[in-house]
């Protein structure tokens, strides 16, 4: 009986003990539960009360100040509050989403609109900018360095005002211009009278002209030559003009034009040549020995002899005539050379000392006579 009532008294321990231990578990678990819960909604609470507690706020519009108190968190529900409205172009320093704390100052700068004229377009923008500079700035436009402004850049910027910007570009462009030749005319004694001979070409040269010109907004309003240089000279037109009086061709019956006395001899004349040319020569003028048997002969067969014999250009006087050089006397046309043309006369002299000193003379006047020699009868 004892040992069956100590197995008993064992069994009925161990029972009790267990659910003990499983009850301090259970209401240990219970117990963190309900803290933790409660801890959370203390946390909530507090929250709560932060959220709704009253907060201090600045909101500077314009540069004019206010500040109030307000329980809102949302700066659109403090601003919706107070009856300050945010255009679409006003510049906020805060998100209106944001959320606000105690003793924040918030600024608002209320955008104008403004008429823009540039780049060829007239269009309304938006700027909070108080001078035309900053308000440039502010919308991202350039100026180039010669773009014309109006008003100026300093000047205040009031609502609806009128900016206009030209713009001004400069280019330089090298053009070629001709340059034209001088036409030079020259008497020429060996032309005839109203004949012109081109003795030299003419050509134009070139002048390099670097011009600057001014565009404003895209129109050219100025060019001017800013440079010029000459890449070639022009070369001069040479025309001889004749000043040769016609030859008249003379003949026996030619009329006789005047009468004149000459060395106490009164004679008729049919032509007068002014501005002969004299010359000299000798028999060996001619390149013939004294053995040649055409040495000292003339052209029409005569002997030539000092006195009476000049070589001309049958042309201007017929072989044969008879003449009458002022300071020279009468002479004979018996003679010709090929250096003897026009209005030039070789006078025969037999000295060739004498031929030689007597050079070349210019200027005199002769009078064709005829074929028959005037006498003093």
């Amino acid at each position: 009986m004892g040992v069956v009532s100590t197995e008993q008294t064992h069994v009925r321990r161990s029972s009790s003990m267990s659910f003990a231990l499983r009850w301090k578990h259970e209401n240990l678990r219970m117990i963190s539960i309900i803290a933790l819960s409660s801890f959370a909604i203390a946390f909530m609470f507090l929250m709560m009360l932060y959220g709704t507690a009253i907060k201090r706020v600045s909101v500077v519009v314009d540069g004019q100040e206010r500040t109030f108190q307000t329980r809102y968190e949302n700066l659109q529900r403090i601003l919706d509050e107070q009856g300050i409205a945010v255009g679409e172009h006003d510049h906020l320093s805060h998100s209106l989403a944001s959320a606000v704390k105690s003793g924040e100052r918030i600024t608002i700068a209320r955008a104008k609109p403004i008429e823009l004229t540039a780049d060829g377009e007239t269009k309304t923008v938006y700027t909070i900018g108080k001078t035309v500079e900053s308000a440039l700035q502010e919308l991202n436009i350039a100026l180039g360095e010669l773009d014309k402004i109006s008003p100026a850049l300093d000047a205040p910027l009031p609502e609806h005002d009128k900016i206009q910007i030209v713009r001004v570009k400069k280019e330089t462009e090298e053009v070629s211009e001709p340059i034209a030749f001088e036409v030079v005319k020259r008497n020429e004694p060996q032309l005839l009278k109203g004949k012109e001979q081109v003795v030299q070409e003419g050509q134009e040269g070139v002048l390099l002209k670097t011009k600057e010109k001014v565009f404003e907004d895209g129109q050219l309003v100025s060019e001017e030559v800013v440079d010029e240089k000459v890449q070639s000279e022009s070369i001069k037109k040479i025309v001889a003009i004749g000043t040769k009086n016609p030859v008249t061709v003379l003949s026996a019956s030619s009329p006789n034009v005047d009468e004149i006395s000459k060395s106490g001899v009164t004679f008729a004349y049919k032509q007068v040549i002014n501005n002969v040319t004299l010359t000299a020569y000798t028999a060996s003028s001619t390149g013939k020995a004294s053995s040649h048997p055409g040495y000292g002969k003339t052209a029409t067969g005569t002997i030539v002899t000092e006195g009476r014999t000049i070589a001309v250009d049958p042309k201007v006087v017929p072989l044969g005539w008879w003449v009458y050089i002022d300071g020279i006397g009468f002479r004979r046309a018996e003679d010709t050379g090929s250096a003897i043309k026009g209005n030039v006369i070789d006078v025969y002299f037999e000295n060739g000392t004498y031929a030689n000193r007597f050079g070349l003379k210019r200027g005199y006047t002769m009078y064709v006579i005829g074929p028959k020699k005037p006498t003093t009868d």
